[in-house]
Formats: C-alpha cells, sequence, structure tokens
C-alpha cells in the first residue's frame, strides 16, 4: 500500500521506539489487561444506574482491556477534517470522495505503521480487515494499548470500539445462565383451540390478531405489494409456507426472497453461512409478519399479502458478538438500498450500543425505511433494563408486548420511556402466547417476547401502507399513533399504547 503522510504525533511516537542502532524495538504494553469480571461489573452497574454504556466513556485501559478479551478487532468511525455531525446525513455521504478517502486512508497507513513496528513481518492484509464500501468505519486488527490511545486522540475519528467483546450472563445458583439466545422453534401440539380461529380457506387466526383488531383490518387491506425486510436468524428451508409455499390459499402475487451476511467462522475472510435458519427465531418472526393464509391448517401472518426480504444477520437474537454486528450492519445498509422495501422488522438487540450498526440504522433511516425493533426480551438478570438497543435510538421504533388485561407487559418483556408501541401478546392466567410458523409442516408453533410484538406491529405497518401506497413514512406512522389506544397521552412505560390494525387502516 502507499503509504500517505503520517502526523506529527504519530512520526513522534515511531522515534521514540527507534534505538540507537536506528533498528525498531518492539513496542509492548507495560500492563496486563483489565479482568474480563471487572469489564463486565462496570459495564453492567453503567446499565442500571443510567441505561446505557457507551465505549466512549471507557478509559482507554479498559477499552484496550475489552479489545484484547475479545477478538482484536477494532471499528473506527472517521470522517474527514471540517466535518461533524455526520448522524444525520449519513445516507447521503459518499465515501468515495476523495476527502474521505484521504480521511480512511490514514487512518490505515497509520494502523499498519504502528503495528508493523510491534511486529515488522506483519502483513498489511493481517490488520486492514475491511474498509467498508458504504459507511464511514475501518476494521483493524490491532493488540497495542498505545495504538488505541493514539486513534482515540484524533479529530477525525468518529469512535473506536473494541468489535467482538461479549459481556458474560450472570449464572444463578443452580447454574443455569441467566439468558435466552431465543433459539427454539418446535411445532406446538398442546395448543387449546380457545387460543385460535379456524378461519378460510383453512387456516388458523391466532387468538391476538383478534386482540390487536387485525382480522377486521383484513377486510379493507391485507398487506398487497408492500415490501417488508426481515432481519434475523433466516428463514427455515423446511417451512413450505415460507418457500414453495408461500403464495397458496388466499395468498398470491408476491414474492419472497431469503439473504445472508452472517459468517460463523471465526476466520474473518470466510463467506456468509447463507440465508437458512439454524435457530428457528427468523422462521418464527416471518411466520407473524407474512405467513400465507392457506389450506393447510397452518397459523396465517398479520400481512399475508406482503412481500418478504428475510435476510440473516445473526446466529441468535442477541446482537453481542462481532459477527452479529458485522451482518447486522450489512443488512441495514442491504435492506436500505432496496427500493422494494418499505418497512424493516428487527425483534433483536443487545443491552447496549454499538456505533457501527448505529450507523447502518441511520442510513437505512436515511433512505426512508419504517424501522421497527424489539424493546427487549429477557429473564431476570436484564428484566430490570429499558429499552434495548437498537429500539434505543431516535430512529427505531420501540415495540413491547404486554398481557391481555390492562397495561401489565409480558412475564419477559421490557418497558420504559423509549417504547412507542404495545401489541397484546400474553394471556392472562395461562400465559400462552401467539401462534407463528414452525421450522417445518403446518402443525403451529407458539412464540412471545416483545419478538413477536415487533414482528406484529411490522405486520400492522404493512397494512396501513398498503391500503395508502402513495403516503411517507411518517403519515403511516401518525396513523398508527394517532389510533392506538392511550393516544394523545404518551406513557412513561408504553409509549402510545396497543395498536389497534383495522384503526389504523382506516384512520
Amino acid at each position: 500500500m502507499k503509504h500517505t503522510k503520517i502526523s506529527l504525533v504519530l512520526l513522534g511516537f515511531l522515534l521514540l521506539a527507534c534505538n540507537e542502532e536506528t533498528s525498531v524495538t518492539p513496542l509492548i504494553d507495560q500492563q496486563d489487561p483489565i479482568a474480563k469480571s471487572e469489564i463486565d461489573k462496570t459495564i453492567i452497574s453503567s446499565l442500571q444506574e443510567d441505561d446505557e454504556f457507551k465505549w466512549s466513556e471507557a478509559s482507554d485501559e479498559m477499552l484496550w482491556s475489552a479489545l484484547i478479551h475479545g477478538d482484536s478487532v477494532l471499528t473506527l468511525g472517521y470522517q474527514p477534517a471540517g466535518e461533524s455531525d455526520i448522524n444525520g446525513r449519513i445516507s447521503e455521504i459518499d465515501i468515495q470522495q476523495q476527502a474521505w478517502i484521504s480521511a480512511s486512508d490514514r487512518i490505515i497507513d497509520d494502523a499498519i505503521l504502528m503495528m508493523q513496528n510491534q511486529n515488522p513481518d506483519l502483513d498489511e492484509d493481517r490488520v486492514v480487515i475491511r474498509r467498508h464500501e458504504v459507511l464511514p468505519f475501518i476494521d483493524l486488527k490491532v493488540s497495542s494499548l498505545e495504538v488505541v490511545k493514539y486513534f482515540r486522540s484524533l479529530d477525525n475519528v468518529r469512535y473506536v470500539e473494541p468489535l467482538g467483546y461479549e459481556v458474560d450472563f450472570p449464572v444463578t445458583d443452580d447454574g443455569r445462565i441467566e439468558s435466552s439466545k431465543g433459539c427454539s422453534n418446535d411445532a406446538n401440539y398442546g395448543i387449546p383451540s380457545s387460543d385460535y380461529t379456524n378461519i378460510s380457506p383453512g387456516a388458523k387466526a391466532s387468538w391476538h390478531l383478534y386482540a390487536n383488531n387485525v382480522v377486521n383490518a383484513w377486510s379493507s387491506s391485507t398487506g398487497s405489494s408492500i415490501g417488508i425486510g426481515l432481519i434475523d436468524t433466516g428463514i427455515s428451508p423446511n417451512q413450505d409456507n415460507l418457500n414453495s409455499n408461500f403464495n397458496s390459499g388466499y395468498s398470491s402475487g408476491r414474492s419472497v426472497n431469503k439473504y445472508g451476511f452472517y459468517v460463523s467462522s471465526w476466520w474473518w475472510w470466510a463467506n456468509p453461512d447463507g440465508p437458512d435458519d439454524d435457530c428457528g427465531h427468523g422462521t418464527a418472526m416471518a411466520g407473524v409478519m407474512a405467513a400465507p393464509r392457506s389450506t393447510d391448517g397452518s397459523s396465517v401472518g398479520v400481512a399475508y399479502n406482503a412481500n418478504l426480504v428475510s435476510v440473516r444477520g445473526t446466529g441468535d437474537v442477541v446482537i453481542n458478538g462481532g459477527k452479529e454486528k458485522t451482518g447486522v450492519s450489512d443488512a441495514l445498509v442491504f435492506l436500505g438500498n432496496r427500493s422494494d422495501v418499505k418497512i424493516i422488522s428487527m425483534s433483536i438487540g443487545d443491552v447496549f450500543s454499538n456505533s457501527k450498526v448505529a450507523d447502518a440504522v441511520r442510513y437505512a433511516y436515511g433512505k426512508g425505511k419504517l424501522i421497527f425493533a424489539a424493546a427487549g426480551t429477557s429473564t431476570s438478570w436484564t428484566n430490570w433494563y429499558g429499552v434495548i438497543f437498537p429500539a434505543s435510538m431516535n430512529e427505531t421504533v420501540a415495540v413491547t408486548g404486554i398481557k391481555e388485561s390492562g397495561y401489565t407487559r409480558c412475564d419477559v418483556c421490557h418497558s420504559g420511556s423509549k417504547v412507542d408501541f404495545t401489541v397484546i401478546m400474553e394471556r392472562t392466567g395461562t400465559e400462552n402466547h401467539p401462534l407463528s410458523l414452525a421450522m417445518s409442516g403446518n402443525q403451529p408453533s407458539t412464540v412471545g417476547g416483545s419478538s413477536v410484538a415487533t414482528a406484529t406491529a411490522a405486520g400492522i405497518a404493512a397494512l396501513v401502507w398498503a391500503k395508502n401506497p402513495g403516503m411517507s413514512r411518517e403519515q403511516v406512522l401518525n396513523k398508527m399513533k394517532y389510533t392506538a389506544d392511550l393516544y394523545p397521552n404518551r406513557s412513561s412505560s408504553f409509549g402510545w399504547g396497543t395498536l389497534n390494525a383495522d384503526a389504523a387502516v382506516n384512520y
């Protein structure tokens, strides 16, 4: 690579590393990393006190230690000198312009020089993992505290974050980890008949479709011609109703497309795994939103005539590893650039934010997409926590689930001031959940949490937009807001309240 002129700061840094014989002495960090347990404790404490954690507020030593305990990949957001506050216009930026190329070249050249100063035999392609093609960030393989300090001191570096650091979940007395990856979607053969209604031409309508007034909305809209983008764990190739039978029964003239950006391999150069669901969560969410109104006794989706674009961005429901963050950010850019997608549904998230994914959310939002995100579903270790990322962002619509009677959140759902809407998805007393499609076959599965609430809300948005195809994102969202049952008063825990599909479609 042709190196650009480095800064005086970096030059001084390199000169200090040279001995009297002009050879380069490898720089060695003279301290041990902070223990992972201490980093986790600090992060969880910040979440408990402030409902958020930001790497920008961590010390250089803590950030570097997290880098060492993770995959040693550092993500740097950049911008040219003189640029400021690009968040609101990130979708308009062309990083192929010379000012942006020069800014990223400088970071890459500096990183290579500094790392080769430590290890002269290090190849350049072992330092530069990726310079993103659309968004202004770079992934670098680094391991030095001095490198972290240097990049955090630069004015043209927007953020510096460890990509692959994951918080270890607390362990209970009986040895269970208090966390759920959301990976289960087996057929439920114990669904009581009171939890669904048989409807023509042979489908099952989940009880929660009536609770949220979806069934009545079908007389006005079924989601025809609206594209929903799903970012999740993919779609099962064995579920015919999301493949060869996507157009069946009363569902016709629509399409399903499947893509994959998630890479499970530890090797950074590996190819994506593909679009197939190994978890079950994505299949269930696709079923809630867009399963056909078929003849085989399976459950019907909210928008059963909508088009579906499924992108596998994760291996499970938590965007915590570097592979998930990369997969989700790529999925958001991909869907943001598709003119046939108006809505993006993300029933996934994490308890603290990631700037790479945040950049991608803002990019898709800037492209006019209406983005729904789950407010959070977890067991007791984070059930105290408010709305998770990316539902906590202003660019997303945060959805949580509540029980049938009154405003009581579901047993594992999060709530908080950043919630925008609620969906009824848990029966009082039995605690039964809505129906969806299992990994294969016609027998429905059941699915809970804010995940199903989010998928339901995305489907309702498709119904509204299909009835009013010329409307903007803001107009569609306002129809949903004005007809939610708490409007015009906004709850500090449940936003505008429960969605009313029929009222929103016909408002």
